[in-house]
């Protein structure tokens, strides 16, 4: 059986991940069996155990450093999970493969047993691989906690022993096993049956972070994890928040060097966790950090940290909870910023036409009124044309005047906001018919009035690309604009990224299915008409609730070769969207950090500042966050953008992300 698994390393043209699952499922499974094995078939072990030294030290180990948490090994190596297990396997078989923590209750009918009737494992043939094959992809082991960070009492088990390995597994396990119940999940966890022989505290907190900052990403919801780090803290209050500060003191330690993915989940839990215990923290411990610059990695978590409490509760909250010296983390009070303000600014073009449009959607206006406000605007554009003759695509003054003054009114809530969008959705479309640049300037302008308030700004651009006020490709070229460079590092700026390409994701996975199911509906129609007689006597004969389901399936008005067609041609136009979409981020994302690269090279500056680390990790952050969309253009991407010309660094990147599946 289990050199039928590892035959899998020798088959030509397959993936390593492939082998790797195998050669995983081999080693996992030897601490159950490996002394059976070394009294009974010692030499057969040897053997095998050389097969997988052999795999394991020649396997390709590109793809370890895009899954790391951390880019440094100080104060723990990270490594890859087979190594670690390999590791892990050969200190067991130095000791003779006698371990502690397995169960054995067999052992006690170990007479009864040996006189029954023995049984031969059937023969497993791995099934041969496919392009269709999904497997699982390879992670790197997290470590936060060694001996010495733990008190006195049960040692914790060192990074290679077997112990560790098999305590881990059965935590995770358990986590997946009762992860949608928090309060039975944290039970089951604090009744661990090995508790008395560990640290169990200590233990829990590592895997559950572990579960938390898993790459390319996390297993379940962030908000699986959060729930239940509270619900172990209420279940276990003498010890559990003690050692969950500890931990984040430690993350915040080594935040430096933080993978950009794990740097945004560490500060939404945190800030999740804060607002659950009354935003209460040792802020004092790390008020050095307020005479650091304001994009270094600590500065930047406590900055984005507040301000995902503030969107949690309020400003002035927040502001009595920090000590003085986070004033410069503290964001501005979240307000409007109008550019025609009724009692000022009546020199800016469009000041008057912006307060008859006030006064009109008031007074329960229409599109239609709003509209004809609006024609009163000149064109600004007319005079840069060639020729006065020529129409311009859109009115940049219009829609400035426009926006400005419906999002003004809609201030007063997301609710407003929403309405006014809704209202006056066809005023929208009217307006940003010109094309990309009048959508762009639809979210400069928003931009521009809700700048302190990065929430709403999520919200609403999310509002435009549900409703089609703007384009998915507009929102990226608008994210790598000269207007948003101040902001670039932000969180909320990728915040609103990744959410645009989950929404061009899902659009995409819905016309396919669309397109799948009438193409399985027409298939079976027509198989159903050949069937005939016997069809029909099968019918009779079938239950209600078939015959029912039957009935609501023939109902439906069966699509016809012109429909499929038009599904087809409209998947086919979504796909050339999405395709476009990666196009733009990653030749914007190539030319940001191609510019810097050759202008540290000319200043003979060190090109590798806290701006590049972070714009890196976003370029790495699309890849691992949306690897499935990502991977079916693998091979445009790498005939187009990421060419052999291109620098080191920023080509490393992809070719890490191309070995996960390679």
């Amino acid at each position: 059986l289990y050199h039928s698994f590892l035959d899998t390393a020798r088959e030509d043209n397959a993936p390593q991940v492939r082998s790797d699952t195998y050669v995983y499922a081999v080693l996992s499974s030897l601490p159950w069996v490996g002394r059976e094995l070394y009294e009974k078939k010692e030499q057969d072990l040897e053997r095998l155990l050389k097969h997988i030294e052999i795999y394991v030290n020649k396997r390709s180990r590109k793809h370890v450093p895009g899954l790391r948490v951390w880019r440094s090994d100080d104060p723990h190596p990270q490594e890859e999970y087979l190594d670690c297990l390999w590791a892990q396997v050969c200190k067991l078989r130095s000791d003779m493969w006698q371990e502690k923590h397995i169960a054995r209750p067999y052992v006690a009918f170990d007479q009864v047993l040996c006189e029954a009737l023995q049984h031969n494992v059937p023969a497993i043939t791995p099934p041969a691989h496919s392009p269709d094959n999904t497997y699982p992809f390879p992670w790197v082991v997290f470590r936060l906690f060694d001996y010495t960070d733990c008190p006195e009492g049960p040692v914790l088990p060192g990074a290679h022993s077997i112990e560790r390995y098999l305590i881990e597994e059965h935590l995770h396990n358990i986590i997946k096993e009762f992860h949608l119940e928090r309060k039975q999940c944290a039970a089951f966890l604090l009744d661990f049956p090995l508790k008395h022989k560990i640290p169990l505290e200590y233990v829990i907190v590592e895997v559950v972070l572990a579960e938390m900052f898993h790459l390319p990403s996390s297993r379940y919801l962030q908000i699986c994890y959060g729930s239940l780090l509270i619900e172990l803290c209420k279940l276990q209050p003498a010890t559990m928040p003690q050692v969950l500060a500890q931990a984040v003191e430690l993350l915040f330690d080594r935040i430096d060097t933080m993978n950009v993915c794990c740097h945004d989940r560490f500060m939404s839990w945190f800030a999740y966790h804060l607002s659950n215990f009354q935003f209460k923290w040792s802020w004092d411990d790390w008020l050095s950090t307020a005479q650091l610059e304001r994009d270094h990695p600590r500065a930047k978590f406590i900055s984005e940290v507040l301000q995902r409490c503030i969107r949690l509760s309020y400003h002035e909250r927040i502001l009595h909870v920090v000590p003085e010296q986070f004033d410069c983390f503290l964001p501005a009070v979240p307000r409007v910023q109008f550019r025609y303000d009724p009692d000022s600014n009546a020199e800016e073009p469009g000041w008057e036409t912006a307060q008859q449009l006030i006064a009109t959607i008031r007074n329960k206006g229409g599109s239609d009124d709003v509209l004809k406000v609006l024609e009163g605007l000149s064109n600004p554009m007319r005079g840069e044309l060639a020729g006065d003759e020529m129409t311009p695509p859109y009115n940049p003054l219009q829609i400035q005047v426009f926006c400005q003054s419906i999002l003004y009114l809609g201030s007063k809530s997301f609710s407003h906001s929403f309405a006014g969008v809704n209202k006056f959705l066809k005023v929208f479309e009217g307006l940003v018919v010109g094309g990309e640049e009048a959508q762009m300037l639809v979210l400069k302008e928003m931009h521009s009035l809700w700048s302190s308030h990065q929430q709403m700004m999520v919200v609403l651009i999310d509002k435009f690309l549900r409703t089609k006020v703007v384009q998915c490709a507009t929102v990226a070229n608008w994210i790598f604009s000269k207007e948003m460079t101040e902001d670039f590092t932000r969180s909320y700026v990728w915040e609103i990224l990744h959410s645009t390409i989950r929404k061009m994701s899902k659009h995409v996975a819905r016309l396919q299915k669309e397109m799948l199911d009438s193409r399985d509906s027409r298939r079976r129609r027509r198989g159903a008409g050949a069937g005939g007689a016997s069809t029909r006597r099968a019918s009779d004969e079938s239950d209600s609730e078939s015959n029912n389901s039957s009935d609501e399936e023939n109902s439906r008005p069966r699509p016809t070769e012109e429909e499929i067609e038009g599904m087809e041609e409209k998947l086919e136009t979504a796909q050339s969207d999405q395709k476009n979409l990666f196009l733009i981020i990653f030749q914007r994302f190539i030319m940001l950090l191609s510019e810097h690269l050759v202008r540290s090279d000319t200043d003979a500056r060190d090109f590798n500042t806290n701006w590049y680390r972070c714009t890196v990790g976003r370029l790495q952050q699309i890849f691992m966050l949306h690897n499935n969309q990502v991977e079916r253009y693998g091979q445009t991407l790498n005939t187009l953008l990421f060419t052999q010309d291109l620098d080191p660094h920023i080509l490393d990147i992809f070719n890490q992300f191309m070995a996960l599946r390679a």
